[in-house]
C-alpha cells in the first residue's frame, strides 16, 4: 500500500511538458545530431591508418575493401627522419604559445576590468576583438604585406631603432611571428570569457579589500584570480589537450621556402602527405592524425588528474 501512495504522489507531481520543454529538447536533439554525423561517424575513418590505403583513388572502397596492416603505419613515421623535426617543431611551438600566449587574454581581460572610463573600456575591447572575425587567409596576408622587407612599413620603423636589413619571414624569425600574429588575432576574444567570470565575483569582496588598505595589484592577486580559478582550469586543461595541434591556416600562409624547416607543423605536415602535394599516402596521414589525437587525450588525462591532485579542480 505504502508503495501504491508513493507512486500516486509521484505521478501527481509529475507536469506535462510545456512548449518551451519541447524547444530545448529539439536544440539539444540537434545538437547531438550534430555531433554524430560529423563527430562520431567520421570515427570510422580512423580503421584507414591501419589498412593499406596509400594510393587508392576511392578511398571509401578502400575503407571497407583494402587490407589489414596493423600497426606498419604508424612504424612508418617513427622511421621517417622528417617526422621529428615536425614534431620538435609543433611541440617546441605549442610550449612557447602555451607559456605565451594563453596568459595573455587572462592579463588583457585584467587590465580591462580596471578600466573605468566605460566607452574607452567598450572601444578597446571592441578593437582587440574585430581580429578574431578575419580568417587567417586575410589575416596572415596583412600581417606579410605589413613585414615585407621591400614594401612594409616594419623596415623603416625597425631603421628607426638601428635595426637594418631584418627579413622577419625568415626561418629564425618565423616563431616570433607566428606567435605574435596568434596573441594579436586571439587576446581580445579569448578575454571575453574571462571578463565574463570577473563580474561574476562579488563586490563586497573589494569594497572589504579597500577597507583594509589592498591596492589595486592585491586585489587583483587575491581577489581577481582565485575567484576565476575554475574558468583558468578548464581553459588550461583544454590547452594542454591540444598540445600536438595546431591552426592549418595561420601556419599554412606563413611557410615560405625560406622558413618551411621551422614552420612545418604535424597539421601541414599531414595534409602535405595526404592531399596536399599529391602524395595520396591516405593511410600514412590517418596514423599520424590518430597519433596526433592519441597524445592529445593522454596530455587532457594527465593534466587533469594532476590538476585534480594539485588544487582540486577539474574537467571531470
Amino acid at each position: 500500500m505504502e508503495k501504491r501512495e508513493v507512486t500516486t504522489k509521484t505521478e501527481k507531481h509529475k507536469k506535462p511538458w510545456s512548449v518551451a520543454d519541447y524547444e530545448l529538447v529539439l536544440m539539444a536533439s540537434l545538437s547531438a545530431l550534430f555531433l554524430f554525423v560529423f563527430a562520431y561517424i567520421p570515427m570510422f575513418g580512423v580503421t584507414l591508418a591501419f589498412k593499406d590505403g596509400d594510393g587508392e583513388i576511392n578511398v571509401l572502397k578502400t575503407l571497407f575493401a583494402s587490407n589489414w596492416i596493423g600497426f606498419r603505419n604508424f612504424a612508418e613515421f617513427f622511421k621517417d627522419d622528417k617526422f621529428y623535426s615536425v614534431f620538435l617543431n609543433t611541440l617546441g611551438l605549442n610550449l612557447l604559445m602555451l607559456l605565451i600566449e594563453f596568459p595573455a587574454p587572462i592579463i588583457f581581460a585584467l587590465m580591462l576590468n580596471e578600466i573605468k572610463h566605460t566607452k574607452y573600456k567598450k572601444s578597446v575591447q571592441t578593437i582587440s576583438t574585430f581580429p578574431h572575425f578575419l580568417s587567417w587567409t586575410i589575416f596572415g596576408g596583412i600581417i606579410l604585406a605589413i613585414t615585407n622587407v621591400n614594401t612594409g612599413i616594419t623596415t623603416p620603423v625597425l631603421s628607426v631603432f638601428g635595426v637594418k636589413n631584418v627579413n622577419l619571414a625568415s626561418a629564425e624569425h618565423t616563431w616570433a611571428m607566428l606567435i605574435v600574429s596568434s596573441i594579436i588575432k586571439s587576446v581580445g576574444w579569448g578575454s571575453i570569457i574571462y571578463l565574463a567570470a570577473i563580474t561574476g565575483i562579488s563586490p563586497e569582496l573589494y569594497e572589504a579589500a579597500t577597507l583594509d588598505g589592498a591596492g589595486r595589484f592585491q586585489k587583483m592577486w587575491y581577489i581577481t584570480l582565485p575567484s576565476i580559478s575554475d574558468t583558468v582550469t578548464v581553459f588550461f586543461l583544454l590547452r594542454i589537450s591540444h598540445m600536438l595541434g595546431n591552426n592549418f591556416e595561420q601556419f599554412y600562409i606563413f611557410q615560405n621556402g625560406v622558413n618551411l624547416e621551422k614552420s612545418e607543423v604535424l597539421t601541414t605536415y599531414i595534409w602535405k602527405v595526404s592531399i596536399g602535394s599529391q602524395q595520396m599516402r591516405y593511410s600514412y596521414a590517418s596514423a599520424l592524425s590518430l597519433f596526433n589525437s592519441v597524445i592529445g587525450l593522454i596530455l587532457l588525462t594527465i593534466g587533469n588528474f594532476t590538476s585534480k591532485k594539485l588544487t582540486g579542480k577539474g574537467l571531470y
